[in-house]
């Protein structure tokens, strides 16, 4: 018989790559931390808090993997530089970027602040800018290129209550995506992003209340929330530089079919 685990590690093998994932300290940053440093990636995982971000790295090292903690202010270039710097610094090069960095302003439409709509999309739209700004010209420079993965959401396309901000920042992340895409592709990087349904998080949890989980059960046919580990997939497929090698400025939804019951 073929050796079949050769083969997937071939295709989605990260071995030797550093792999940075702004917003690692979150619930879903976290798990792809996990997920990467699992396949082999060095991951640095970076967000504000320290103390989150040293855990996720014990994580990941208890389970026999490499990372390290880099903080950074997604709402400041000069964090982003810094962070940049650091990385090369201490690792050489950058393989993978991972914007995963997000919040939310869970009230009506009328009630939403000037500070919070420009807090939600300065920390999921313009930290996803800087990133890519600063980290994808050093990939460029790099005879092997890199990979950007960029987190969307399933309410950039679908109208849905008390996530006005967040969903136009998301939107405005899934056009960013495609444009980088085409910019980047002659330089050996791609650029994609992978769109989350429901996954109980920070960013969500005030507006999930039962009578709007029933709800959006009734328009999910797996009839159930996804569980983080869940993005560990579609997020390999799309960073792995064999397995994603033709894959540029693609969506790929996780979502339990979400998307498909409005499409």
């Amino acid at each position: 018989m073929p050796d079949s685990s050769a083969f997937l590690h071939h295709l989605f093998g990260l071995d030797s790559d550093v792999a940075v994932v702004i917003g690692g300290t979150g619930v879903l940053g976290g798990a792809l931390c996990d997920g990467l440093a699992a396949a082999g990636a060095h991951v640095v995982v970076s967000g504000r808090s320290q103390e989150r971000g040293e855990a996720r790295v014990a994580t990941i090292r208890e389970a026999g993997g490499s990372a390290d903690f880099a903080p950074v202010n997604v709402t400041a270039r000069d964090s982003f530089c810094s962070l940049r710097d650091r990385v090369v610094g201490n690792h050489g090069r950058v393989d993978i970027l991972v914007n995963c960095a997000g919040v939310n302003s869970a009230v009506p439409y009328e009630e939403i602040s000037d500070e919070d709509w420009q807090r939600v999309l300065a920390t999921n739209l313009t930290a996803t800018h800087l990133g890519c700004q600063l980290f994808a010209p050093l990939m460029a420079r790099q005879a092997q290129g890199g990979s950007i993965l960029n987190i969307g959401s399933v309410t950039a396309h679908l109208p849905l209550s008390r996530v006005f901000a967040y969903s136009a920042s998301k939107a405005a992340v899934n056009n960013l995506t495609k444009n980088l895409a085409r910019e980047y592709a002659p330089h050996r990087v791609r650029v994609n992003s992978l769109n989350p349904g429901f996954f109980p998080a920070e960013q969500n949890r005030k507006i999930l209340q039962p009578e709007r989980v029933q709800k959006i059960m009734d328009q999910t046919p797996m009839a159930r929330f996804g569980e983080p580990p869940e993005l560990v997939g579609a997020a390999l497929l799309l960073v792995a530089r064999r397995a994603g090698s033709f894959v540029t400025g693609a969506e790929i939804f996780v979502d339990g079919g979400f998307t498909g019951m409005r499409f």
